[in-house]
């Protein structure tokens, strides 16, 4: 399989090219600065230098999966993170359909659920996310969205939590990445959104339960 790693210099695109290269799949990692490909070709990666604010569609070309991880953050204002969140994702999906990149998995943000009752500061980015993933949802490709509670540095457990609940609100980075590789293996993921945290149960056995 033949990925593209969407915001493959971001902290989650990091962790999914550090543990998707080097075995069955083949990595392609897209990212704005040619100044960082070196470090992605040393890991075993191909590198295309594109930007979602303007035409990528090129990257996709040859490529049967992507990951979607590309994002202003949170703290960003509203005029980034339409450009990105929404528009650049919404930019991916429409390349995805036009170049038969099928298997899509979309990196969303829980709060997207009901954008309009987060924190003000936070409300138009998760009004831009949930966009993006309502249009996912409906765009015919096979989809998966996972929508992580706070993203964290610490150290991986390999234990998630993929359903409705009072667990911590938190995953670490390198748990959400572990968890969309083993997903790509998994066809029940398939047409499903849910969310990730931190929990007690192993990421195989939580998303058998998907």
């Amino acid at each position: 399989m033949k990925i593209l790693i969407v915001g493959a210099n971001g902290q989650i695109g990091r962790h999914l090219v550090d543990q998707l290269t080097g075995g069955e799949h083949t990595v392609r990692a897209m990212i704005r600065n040619p100044v960082q490909a070196p470090a992605f070709e040393a890991k075993g990666a191909e590198v295309v230098v594109a930007d979602l604010e303007s035409d990528f569609r090129s990257a996709l070309e040859g490529c049967d999966s992507l990951i979607f991880t590309a994002g202003s953050g949170g703290h960003t204002g509203p005029e980034k993170t339409i450009i990105v969140d929404l528009y650049g994702a919404w930019k991916t999906i429409e390349a995805a359909k036009d170049q038969s990149v099928k298997r899509f998995v979309m990196v969303s943000s829980m709060g997207t659920e009901e954008p309009e009752k987060g924190r003000e500061n936070m409300r138009h980015y998760f009004i831009a996310k949930r966009i993006a993933d309502d249009h996912l949802v409906e765009s015919g490709l096979d989809y998966t969205i996972v929508r992580p509670g706070r993203l964290t540095n610490d150290d991986g457990m390999g234990r998630i939590w993929v359903g409705e609940g009072d667990h911590l609100r938190q995953i670490p980075r390198v748990d959400v990445a572990a968890t969309i590789v083993a997903l790509l293996k998994q066809e029940n993921t398939i047409g499903k959104t849910f969310p990730l945290l931190s929990g007690e149960h192993s990421i195989g056995e939580a998303l058998k339960s998907i």
